[in-house]
């Protein structure tokens, strides 16, 4: 089956908010590793988000497909002369077999390709296995810390008091 890494449409907003929204939120995230069910009640992103995201002008969203399927993707978008990465998505069931780690090569192409050699991320402070995979893959904690803040319900209801760190990556 061929597999594709591109620039996702609007006419792919309905199957990356279910995405995005299966891998992180709800009991279909538990079946992966990347849940933050336990930390988060509601979704992670609604459809009319992932349109704004798709027609920002310094922002796109990669997918990975397989066939017709979109199976991952990641928000990628010019921040201050740095790439900024996230809503970095896998399938729950398909985690683990190299689709974050492909994105993450587009998103260094992607960042190359705007002549930026930064990348940088927030991540929730208490996700230490993800922070550790990020870490593994090259990215650094900077140190900095910022308020997790949810500008409404689109974007979930914390269940505790939660904070990013953020971590960046050089590229050569």
């Amino acid at each position: 089956m061929e597999q594709i890494i591109a620039k996702a449409i609007l006419a792919d907003v309905n199957a990356i908010n279910h995405l995005v929204n299966s891998a992180y939120r709800g009991d279909s995230s538990k079946q992966g590793w990347t849940t933050e069910a336990d930390l988060l009640d509601g979704t992670r992103i609604d459809e009319v988000a992932v349109a704004e995201l798709l027609t920002k002008p310094n922002a796109t969203i990669l997918k990975y497909s397989e066939g017709k399927v979109i199976l991952g993707c990641v928000e990628l978008r010019d921040e201050k002369g740095k790439l900024y990465l996230g809503m970095l998505s896998v399938a729950p069931n398909t985690q683990g077999k190299g689709i974050g780690k492909r994105l993450m090569a587009a998103a260094e192409d992607h960042a190359r390709s705007l002549g930026l050699n930064t990348i940088f991320m927030t991540v929730i402070s208490v996700r230490k296995e993800l922070i550790d995979w990020y870490v593994r893959h090259g990215y650094q904690l900077t140190g900095e810390r910022k308020p997790f803040v949810v500008p409404d319900t689109r974007w979930g209801i914390p269940k505790q008091k939660l904070e990013f760190v953020v971590l960046e990556k050089k590229l050569i």
